[in-house]
């Protein structure tokens, strides 16, 4: 494995002085057992309702999937108040763009190339999933489809704008771009479309910060548009688990029971 950590500076132009790191943990290859292997890659994104970047949902995440044979990534992606919609959605598109146009010196899969965001983050990543082919996207610069996620991990996600919307996560996202109508613009479980790619989500039944009715609304969306989906919800904890283990946990948050979460993502990557 070799490891790597870079600034993406200024990538959403001038009047957004975006200023995100990129870490990356990229397993290599060996003529013993593993000579020309191809293997997915998963972005993560952490949570922090857009105002900070959790260390908890980063690192910790990033390792269970190496442990896996999965490269993986961290977006430490700039929040508010220095930035507002859509410079993270940029953020999140030039690094997707570089691991693929990378994909063949970093023995990756281009078409196992993974978002895996938690709340916010994981709104940022079902952005990342629904927009990707849209007409303002494609004049932010993105228009080749290098950007387009191949999946998305969606870890008790912010998704709806709607009753059950945790709206200081909104509010941090649009700045002063916040209205009715760009609520509902990155209300998620109305953009879902045919070539929003495969998703995997968790929630908790007792999240009191982001209610599980927002995964349920993204899961009947993409069902409605015959979006393959994998829905897991566990029957109490509470909101930014992560792995839910000790090493990112108190006492509290230690619950085997949603620790499944981490072997039933693997398996869903690897397509068992």
């Amino acid at each position: 494995m070799f490891s790597f950590e870079m600034e993406l500076e200024n990538v959403c132009g001038a009047s957004a002085p975006s200023k995100a790191r990129l870490s990356g943990f990229v397993l290599k290859n060996y003529d013993e057992y593993c000579k020309n292997r191809k293997r997915p890659a998963v972005l993560v994104l952490p949570g922090g309702g857009y105002g900070f970047v959790s260390e908890r949902e980063a690192t910790p995440v990033a390792m269970e999937f190496l442990a896996a044979g999965i490269s993986a990534f961290v977006l430490r992606y700039s929040v508010a108040p220095d930035v507002q919609f859509p410079a993270e959605l940029v953020e999140v598109y030039t690094a997707l763009r570089m691991i693929r146009e990378h994909a063949s010196e970093w023995n990756i899969d281009p078409e196992q190339i993974i978002v895996c965001g938690f709340s916010a983050g994981g709104h940022l990543a079902a952005s990342a999933g629904v927009f990707w082919n849209r007409d303002w996207v494609k004049e932010l610069g993105f228009s080749d489809g290098s950007h387009r996620p191949n999946g998305m991990i969606l870890c008790y996600p912010v998704i709806t704008g709607g009753k059950y919307a945790d709206r200081d996560s909104f509010r941090n996202l649009l700045g002063d771009r916040y209205s009715e109508e760009t609520v509902a613009m990155n209300s998620l479980e109305t953009q879902v479309s045919l070539d929003t790619p495969r998703c995997f989500l968790w929630h908790t039944r007792t999240d009191s910060d982001v209610p599980v009715q927002n995964s349920l609304l993204f899961a009947s969306a993409l069902a409605e548009q015959n979006v393959p989906f994998e829905l897991h919800v566990y029957p109490e904890g509470e909101h930014g688990l992560s792995l839910a283990n000790e090493l990112v946990c108190d006492k509290n948050g230690v619950l085997p029971k949603v620790q499944e979460w981490i072997p039933a993502v693997k398996s869903w990557i690897y397509g068992h």
